[in-house]
């Protein structure tokens, strides 16, 4: 029974592998990019309403982070989260 179980995940595993791959082979070979939700929001906005400037220009203004400290900003956001979410999810399943 145990060798029937350890069978169906390594085949799951393998065609969500399987999967994956096609899916960015397929887009690779189609010309597409990965984009952030802020340049898609950017385009439909343009196509809406062409004057539309923004009234908030953030916290900068028009000064634009270079790309490493903004990868840095977005891991570290992302660190957090995950200590935070990991430090719920322990307190709720710990055993007394």
């Amino acid at each position: 029974m145990e060798t029937k179980n350890k069978m169906v995940y390594v085949a799951g595993f393998a065609v969500i592998a399987l999967l994956v791959i096609a899916v960015l082979a397929y887009g690779n070979a189609e010309g597409w990019e990965f984009g952030g939700a802020d340049d898609g929001a950017e385009g439909v906005v343009e196509d809406v309403d062409p004057d539309y400037e923004p009234w908030y220009d953030g916290l900068m203004g028009d000064y634009e982070l270079p790309g490493e400290t903004e990868s840095m900003l977005f891991a570290l956001q992302a660190a957090i989260g995950a200590l935070i979410i990991g430090y719920f999810i322990g307190r709720y399943t710990r055993k007394d």
